[in-house]
């Protein structure tokens, strides 16, 4: 039975709520100052018609789009989309930073790392994203926000997930473009016995894939994935983290890179792979910190292959549990940090602690963000700015990068 409402706002995951008896109502695909009609369940709607549309309301990029759960906002025009992605930040960070920037955009087909989910079901190997809000696997057969080269190897993809299977539940297939072709990571498709490798290992080869790894371990690597972090080339190690576009990143690593300029020695905590280190390494010398093993031997061999930069060190440490103290951190004039979701909350009150002169605050978390600034300023700190940055189009999802400075004390 569907009812009527109207929609007061957009939610922090972009649905539009509406007032309703019982409490406010969370209707997906539906925007702000339309009346539709849902099916309600508890405080959720499922969208059954638009009745008055809103003005901002355009035609999707997607055929899949309100099916497979990747992208929440096609349907919004792209200004009011941004602004409404600008201001999630600026809400989250009210009462610690002063001006929020611009929204730098993103732009379709850029994405190069997608994860996909596979099942092996009674009418085949069904491939493609997840429904939101359920485990039900929606087959895709085109992804605007994926780098087109990601796109064209669906049906190669879905293949690979046939011959890699072997079992009855639903794996995860992560596949990030790299400048060596398609790196392709699958977690949890069952142990392969020595026929089914072979099988994968030549699909693999004869279909020009860069590497197949599955739970870590590589099956096959007919060639080395590596990404550019600048003008350093790095050799990704199976299932590492990359930031999900090459621009985003780009534009993260300019502003971090401007704002350290005058460091002379930099740490970089949560370092991955070494996409900030690497290129603050061109003026600086850096530290590089990260608990992650296989990403921190990729940066440290990266370095030793490179040329042109200052000296780059490396330290295994997991920062959740053993932060650099305040005492170690004076040792350093300038400072990255770019925790996962969770935030650094005890690195941050040693950074506070600290005299490093230049932090820059790195996130996908505008919550932990806010809190993490709100430590850091307590402790001292000034906010210069803060940009946020729209990785994950489409999505509620936005990063942002705080650039913060603290005057030298006397000694």
């Amino acid at each position: 039975m569907s009812t009527r409402f109207t929609i007061a706002r957009l939610g922090s995951q972009g649905d539009g709520i509406a007032a309703a008896e019982g409490g406010e109502v969370y209707i997906p695909f539906a925007l702000p100052g339309e009346t539709v009609t849902a099916a309600r369940q508890k405080d959720r709607a499922t969208l059954m018609s638009v009745l008055e549309a809103s003005p901002l309301r355009i035609e999707p990029a997607c055929r899949h789009f309100t099916e497979c759960g990747g992208c929440a906002l096609q349907h919004f025009e792209a200004e009011a989309y941004q602004q409404w992605k600008r201001e999630k930040v600026v809400q989250a960070l009210k009462g610690v930073a002063g001006e929020v920037g611009a929204l730098a955009p993103c732009a379709p087909h850029s994405r190069r790392r997608v994860t996909f989910s596979a099942r092996r079901g009674d009418a085949g190997m069904q491939f493609g994203f997840v429904r939101a809000l359920s485990g039900e696997i929606i087959p895709i057969e085109e992804c605007p926000i994926s780098l087109p080269a990601i796109v064209a190897a669906l049906g190669r993809l879905r293949d690979l997930a046939e011959l890699v299977c072997a079992t009855p539940k639903a794996f995860h297939m992560t596949v990030t473009a790299t400048g060596s072709g398609l790196d392709v990571a699958v977690h949890d498709s069952g142990k392969l016995g020595d026929h089914q490798r072979r099988i994968a290992s030549n699909f693999v080869m004869a279909e020009g894939l860069a590497r197949l790894s599955v739970d870590g371990e590589i099956v096959v690597e007919p060639k080395k994935p590596t990404v550019q972090f600048r003008s350093v080339a790095v050799a990704v190690p199976p299932g590492a983290f990359l930031q999900a576009t090459e621009a985003a990143e780009q534009t993260m690593a300019a502003l971090v890179g401007q704002h350290l300029s005058r460091a002379k020695k930099v740490a970089d905590l949560f370092a991955g792979c070494g996409s900030f280190a690497l290129r603050l390494a061109a003026k600086s010398e850096v530290h590089a910190v990260e608990g992650d093993a296989p990403a921190l031997a990729a940066l440290d061999r990266a370095f030793r292959f490179a040329s042109g930069l200052k000296r780059v060190t490396s330290e295994r440490r997991d920062l959740f549990r053993r932060p650099l103290t305040f005492k170690e951190l004076n040792a350093f004039d300038g400072l990255v940090f770019d925790p996962p979701r969770a935030g650094a909350e005890d690195q941050s009150k040693q950074i506070a602690r600290s005299d490093v002169p230049l932090v820059a605050a790195v996130s996908c978390n505008p919550v932990t963000l806010a809190r993490d600034l709100r430590i850091l300023v307590d402790g001292g700190y000034t906010l210069r700015s803060v940009t946020p940055i729209d990785q994950f189009l489409w999505s509620p999802h936005v990063e942002a990068v705080a650039l913060l400075e603290k005057p030298k004390r006397r000694r």
